[in-house]
């Protein structure tokens, strides 16, 4: 298919998921405010280019009638996340995660795990993680387990704030816990599942 523009991918992306929750379409309003926009028009001309662009089906004029076309299933699946030291911060999603007993929210995400600084949390190489994302970062606990972002490079660790400090500590004795500037530090989701496929166990 062809490429969104950013515009039409960010309400594309609030489509599907709103779809997905509520099992019906959004009214123009809905997209205006979720986009943040004070005219209908704007929200008109992405639906018709996503129309075009065969993203999904719509009578013009009739919000109701979205249908999203050729939606990927579960969660996209956003590369590898490192269990040890740090890695590249994950690729675009090029693969999806549906296991049907898990409950999902919009805006979930999964990451495959690589290495094992978490293991004594139960979580190890190959497995995936599901990921919620952390509206208010600053109102996180101690101890929750996140995907914590330092510039280009992510890892999976225990969050603990010390201060103007953010030591993103181990499940591991081999692994050492590390130290960032708070300011430093993006948080890209919280823990809320761990999944490991049988066949690798």
């Amino acid at each position: 298919m062809e490429s969104l523009t950013k515009a039409q991918q960010e309400l594309y992306d609030w489509l599907v998921q709103y779809i997905r929750e509520n099992r019906h379409s959004p009214s123009i309003r809905q997209m205006m405010r979720a986009m943040k926009l004070k005219s209908p028009a704007p929200i008109q001309s992405r639906l018709e280019h996503l129309r075009n662009k065969s993203y999904i089906t719509w009578t013009e004029g009739k919000a109701r009638t979205i249908r999203i076309l050729h939606e990927s299933q579960g969660l996209p699946i956003l590369g590898a996340i490192a269990a040890g030291s740090m890695v590249e911060v994950f690729p675009d999603a090029d693969e999806h995660f549906d296991p049907s007993t898990l409950a999902f929210k919009g805006g979930d995400f999964a990451l495959r795990v690589n290495g094992d600084s978490m293991i004594e949390a139960l979580i190890d190489s190959g497995d995936i993680v599901i990921m919620r994302k952390v509206p208010e970062p600053s109102r996180l606990r101690n101890g929750t387990i996140v995907a914590a972002r330092v510039e280009s490079t992510t890892t999976l660790k225990y969050y603990h704030l010390d201060g103007s400090t953010v030591v993103l500590k181990p499940a591991n004795p081999n692994y050492e816990p590390m130290s960032y500037p708070a300011s430093d530090v993006h948080i890209d989701g919280q823990l809320v599942a761990v999944w490991r496929d049988k066949a690798l166990s």
